[in-house]
């Protein structure tokens, strides 16, 4: 009896590092993929002798002028690689309280298959646009937004989202996961996946702005990916997270008025061949002048 204890015990702590295991694999196998569909990657010589070079051309995924189905891939990479690592807290607090379960492996895996449906929900949203943008001629080649008004507008949305109700709900049940699965639990594979799904729902009222700002750094860019992840992993720490609401807002309204400017200097210098800093300073004259009237 006793050996028959310990061996399930042992063959529970290895089921659980599996699981960890391949949950971690699949996070790096997402930014391996998303890394090959760069289309700046340079094949090491030889490449072609061994057909390395038609599977990178499969691979590969262009901001602009792809089909929709390979954006939807891409997209659906990029959710995966980003935000499965930003939920590991809430995961590693569901497997704490099911770690006595027989079947709390799958059970696991299908909290996480739940999460990542409702990104890829979202994924569709953000493919849809991309692919919308596109036709329309405003994204570069590292699918950058062209449209100097657009950049401003998204990071207006993503910066006075910070400050509002609703994300700040979905932020509190994000910092609490113990207090969403006492008010959310469900039993069982079938109840895991919802709370799954219901937990991705959360998480998307967090950072769908954030998000979007790909178009702003670029939905092909690894380095805006990568700040994206980190920013969004720390919003989500209860003793950090507070204090980046500020600060993340602060950046993103620079930002647009740097878009803004930028915007009015390359008007001034086509439309009227004058250049911004002589308009800025009369814009300054006129509204001294104006004030010292009304005192």
């Amino acid at each position: 009896m006793t050996m028959m204890r310990t061996f399930a015990a042992n063959f529970s702590l290895h089921t659980v590092r599996f699981r960890w295991l391949f949950f971690y694999t699949a996070i790096v196998a997402a930014w391996a993929a998303l890394f090959a569909m760069q289309s700046s990657v340079e094949l090491p010589e030889g490449a072609e002798l061994l057909g390395l070079a038609y599977w990178a051309s499969l691979c590969r995924v262009e901001a602009a002028g792809s089909s929709f189905f390979a954006v939807l891939g891409m997209w659906g990479l990029m959710s995966t690689a980003m935000m499965a690592p930003t939920a590991v807290p809430t995961f590693r607090t569901y497997d704490d309280l099911t770690n006595t379960d027989a079947a709390d492996g799958l059970s696991f895996a299908a909290l996480i298959a739940g999460y990542l449906t409702a990104w890829l929900g979202f994924s569709i949203i953000g493919a849809g646009l991309q692919v919308f943008l596109s036709d329309a001629g405003a994204l570069d080649p590292n699918g950058r937004s062209v449209w100097v008004w657009l950049n401003a507008g998204l990071l207006a949305v993503a910066g006075l989202y910070q400050f509002s109700s609703l994300k700040d709900a979905c932020l509190d049940k994000c910092r609490m996961p113990l207090m969403f699965f006492m008010n959310s639990w469900r039993a069982g594979r079938f109840g895991a996946a919802q709370m799954g799904l219901r937990l991705g729902v959360i998480c998307i009222g967090c950072c769908w702005a954030l998000m979007l700002l790909a178009f702003v750094g670029g939905v092909m860019s690894l380095a805006w990916m990568g700040v994206a992840m980190v920013l969004m992993g720390l919003e989500k720490m209860p003793a950090l997270g507070r204090h980046l609401t500020r600060p993340v807002f602060t950046a993103s309204e620079g930002h647009r008025h740097g878009c803004a400017l930028s915007s009015l200097g390359t008007y001034c210098r086509q439309s009227c061949g004058v250049e911004p800093a002589v308009v800025y300073s009369a814009h300054r004259r006129y509204f001294s002048r104006a004030h010292r009237n009304c005192l």
